[in-house]
């Protein structure tokens, strides 16, 4: 099937490619454009565009009388076994909310239960919001707890579980890209045009008991997902 997408929109892409591949190192300097038009066979116009669409995304910068060029940080990968590490990372949280609410139904079904108490947060990283956050938890559990106040948690919600006798022992995330919400778009500054990456996370218990399920939502141009999984002998054995 044919690439009927405008030239701008393809060039455009390439080049997000490249610069999330590595293959435009971060802080590199992107070929004229002249050159790229010539190389690629479309006007100059068409690549001021596609230019223009990475610049507002943040993948590349311009300095008058010295060229274009990608980006200096390169995507910040996220290990689905973990949360930011604050003290590595100079990540800040910032609450929003904190209700018992009537949850929605794929967290009620997540859940086991209808009523949940929600902690939504944002996080911040060198003062830049980069994430945002709705945690669910069973009002079963969590009501009348810290888990219900606006107060900073020592230790977190895992603290809190696990004095509850319910410690946190294995979670399930499912992954997906979607075109960001309005409020997504507007609190996490995401420019058009920019899905994001939406984690479905199902936390569990002793006896698989499910006692929490965060919706956490990161702009798809700055962070990738990293899965690590330790491959059984008998696998490594098959033979292709």
């Amino acid at each position: 099937m044919a690439d009927d997408r405008p030239a701008e929109e393809r060039i455009a892409a390439d080049l997000r490619a490249q610069i999330i591949d590595g293959l435009i190192p971060p802080g590199a300097q992107l070929e004229s454009i002249p050159s790229t038009a010539a190389r690629l066979g479309v006007s100059t116009a068409s690549v001021q565009h596609a230019l223009a669409r990475l610049r507002a995304e943040g993948f590349i910068v311009s300095h008058r009388g010295k060229g274009v060029f990608a980006r200096r940080e390169g995507m910040t990968t996220v290990d689905v076994a973990a949360y930011y590490n604050p003290a590595s990372r100079g990540i800040t949280y910032t609450l929003l909310d904190v209700a018992e609410v009537e949850a929605p139904r794929h967290v009620a079904e997540a859940l086991g239960e209808e009523r949940a108490i929600l902690r939504h947060r944002r996080t911040d990283r060198a003062g830049e919001p980069v994430e945002l956050t709705w945690s669910y938890y069973p009002a079963s559990l969590a009501a009348g707890t810290p888990l219900a106040g606006r107060a900073r948690i020592k230790g977190g919600a895992p603290r809190v579980l696990a004095d509850l006798g319910y410690p946190q022992r294995r979670f399930v995330d499912r992954v997906a890209v979607r075109a960001p919400t309005t409020e997504e778009a507007e609190k996490l500054g995401i420019p058009r045009g920019v899905p994001v990456i939406r984690q479905f996370r199902v936390v569990y218990s002793d006896g698989d008991r499910p006692v929490e399920v965060s919706v956490i939502v990161k702009p798809g141009h700055r962070f990738e997902v990293q899965y690590a999984q330790e491959i059984p002998e008998s696998e490594r054995r098959r033979p292709v």
